[in-house]
């Protein structure tokens, strides 16, 4: 499901209804973390957490992380709960034999850039990076897990959504109050264009990193190119004005949920609807790893990449921790 709209605006009579919910849930949380006793690994560990609940952009942040440790001459491994899939673990992420619905989306696509452990514990998880030969391990969310001590905690957030009414689930977005996960964080990443960028606001109790979600030059001319778009991330409507700005014409767009499952039933009717039109299928890498190896074909994958406007800092940071 998409997340409600109400959840983005200031206020509304559905967070005020659903306020004392929020204040516990937000308890919830408060005491599972005062609870936790935290494990010190000897690989240090980086977490990419996030305080909204999904559609963030940690994904790309992970393998931007992941790009530049191994430039730095690191051996990372990335620890994922592994969302949507079915195995328990500790388990190494192996491509050739899992689909989604073994490991989740997350772990699959990141599989092609570096080592992924899924695992519902994410100490388990953890343990067996190290064991992997991890010299850095990469925690996909986990912000709110108490159960390993991080090295490095990095908020990630959409600039134009930010942190929207400030309420927590179900009255807004959010798995804790702001302010208390920003306190737990070495530095925030906000994801978005300039215009989103200036606009966002947020307790500036961090360093602040700006990024943007750029797309992966593919040789492909999408310029007038007629496109039945389709994505099942937080913001879908992100990646149909990606493909707009490419100058892509969508004869429709399709706004599935988050991680929603591409059936045989589903996909029959996009490539019939494609057909109809004369127009190309095209996806997110995210979705793309969801597809029945049989359809792969008849899809065409739009990539995108982070970019941070202070890279520099950003790569001092890793440096010093990693050092």
């Amino acid at each position: 499901m998409q997340a409600p709209r109400f959840w983005f605006r200031p206020q509304s009579w559905q967070s005020l209804l659903l306020a004392p919910l929020g204040a516990l849930y937000a308890y919830g949380t408060a005491r599972r973390l005062g609870r936790g006793r935290r494990v010190k690994l000897a690989p240090p560990v980086i977490c990419v957490g996030n305080i909204n609940a999904g559609g963030t952009g940690k994904t790309p942040t992970v393998i931007y992380l992941v790009q530049e440790l191994l430039s730095l001459g690191h051996s990372p491994v990335v620890v994922s709960r592994g969302y949507g899939g079915a195995l328990q673990g500790p388990a190494l992420v192996d491509p050739r034999k899992h689909s989604a619905a073994d490991v989740g989306d997350e772990p699959l696509l990141l599989a092609a850039f570096c080592p992924v452990v899924v695992s519902k514990s994410r100490r388990q998880g953890a343990e067996h990076a190290a064991q992997q030969g991890a010299s850095v391990i990469l925690f996909d969310d986990g912000l709110q897990d108490p159960s390993v001590h991080k090295d490095l905690s990095l908020v990630v957030v959409d600039a134009k959504h930010g942190f929207g009414n400030g309420r927590c689930i179900p009255a807004g977005p959010l798995r804790e109050p702001a302010a208390k996960g920003l306190a737990r964080a070495d530095a925030l990443i906000t994801i978005g264009p300039a215009a989103e960028q200036i606009a966002f606001r947020a307790p500036q109790t961090v360093p602040r990193f700006e990024a943007s979600l750029e797309p992966l030059p593919m040789g492909m001319d999408w310029a007038g190119t007629r496109v039945l778009a389709f994505a099942g991330i937080g913001h879908p409507e992100k990646f149909f004005t990606t493909l707009k700005n490419l100058g892509a014409e969508i004869i429709h767009a399709e706004a599935l949920a988050d991680h929603q499952p591409l059936t045989q039933a589903l996909m029959s009717r996009l490539i019939a609807d494609a057909r109809r039109h004369n127009a190309r299928l095209v996806t997110t890498e995210k979705d793309a790893v969801r597809l029945p190896q049989s359809l792969r074909q008849e899809v065409l994958t739009l990539p995108v990449r982070l970019q941070l406007t202070n890279a520099p800092e950003f790569k001092t940071l890793l440096e010093r921790l990693t050092s």
